[in-house]
């Protein structure tokens, strides 16, 4: 991943113009498979001043990818006139420097933290155990299972690296549903109960919390299908997933 930073100093009269041709622009752009995403700011300040950040897969496919494809042609046709107005044109590499601000809870901390996700999975593992398709699933499971898995989602929802640290991340969590054969009526049936239990036990219900819980039940899942299956894909060597408003795992083709 890299981040192209173009900066423009545009006179007044031709902003409107300007703008107007960047939202004709973002059509091929946003259509080349090299382009992850883009964002054209004006300063506040200094309302002649323009940023456009650009994240492209890799410097290489923007250079020798897009420019050559079949996109650049109809993007570089709207901004041509622009050309000129450049003042800075470079890739940066994004660095390990990075987080998020206290302005947004996170989705952990919406929740309502480790006692709303012990509560969630406690309550959900007794319905379990009542249930007649997902109980042989789950027969002879840990005595801490519960918490093992309020811990590991509350992690990948922006709370403490508790499963992380304590329980081996990503690749354990993988590892811990081979050979089980988790059949499509009982992935389905899994997250119908856990969206059930979670109004039984009062976890926030608006449309945003319920949308990112609904996604991630969804993804979490058909990874567990997938790796319970005959032919797992290889353990993770990745960090744990994180998910956030909006946010969520990168594809991987």
């Amino acid at each position: 991943m890299i981040v192209e930073y173009i900066r423009y100093r545009i006179a007044d009269a031709e902003r409107t113009a300007f703008e107007d041709a960047y939202r004709r622009a973002a059509g091929p752009l946003g259509a080349a498979e090299q382009c992850v995403d883009y964002e054209l700011a004006r300063c506040t300040e200094d309302p002649g001043a323009y940023v456009l950040r650009i994240r492209w897969t890799s410097a290489e496919e923007h250079l020798g990818g897009f420019r050559k494809g079949e996109h650049f042609a109809a993007f570089f046709a709207e901004i041509k006139p622009y050309v000129e107005s450049i003042e800075e044109m470079r890739h940066y590499e994004v660095t390990d420097v990075a987080g998020r601000g206290g302005s947004t809870p996170t989705l952990y901390d919406w929740a309502g933290g480790a006692p709303a996700f012990e509560r969630l999975f406690t309550r959900f593992y007794e319905r379990v155990d009542e249930d007649e398709l997902l109980a042989p699933v789950f027969a002879g499971k840990d005595p801490g299972h519960a918490q093992h898995v309020a811990a590991w989602l509350g992690e990948v929802f922006g709370g403490p690296a508790r499963y992380s640290t304590e329980h081996g991340g990503h690749r354990q969590m993988a590892s811990r549903h081979l050979g089980r054969g988790v059949t499509e009526p009982q992935r389905r049936r899994w997250v119908a109960l856990l969206a059930d239990t979670a109004d039984e036990v009062g976890l926030p219900a608006d449309p945003e919390f319920r949308a990112v819980l609904a996604y991630y039940l969804e993804w979490g899942t058909r990874m567990a299908v997938l790796y319970s299956g005959p032919n797992p894909p290889p353990l993770p060597e990745s960090p744990m997933p994180r998910w956030d408003w909006g946010i969520t795992p990168p594809y991987r083709g």
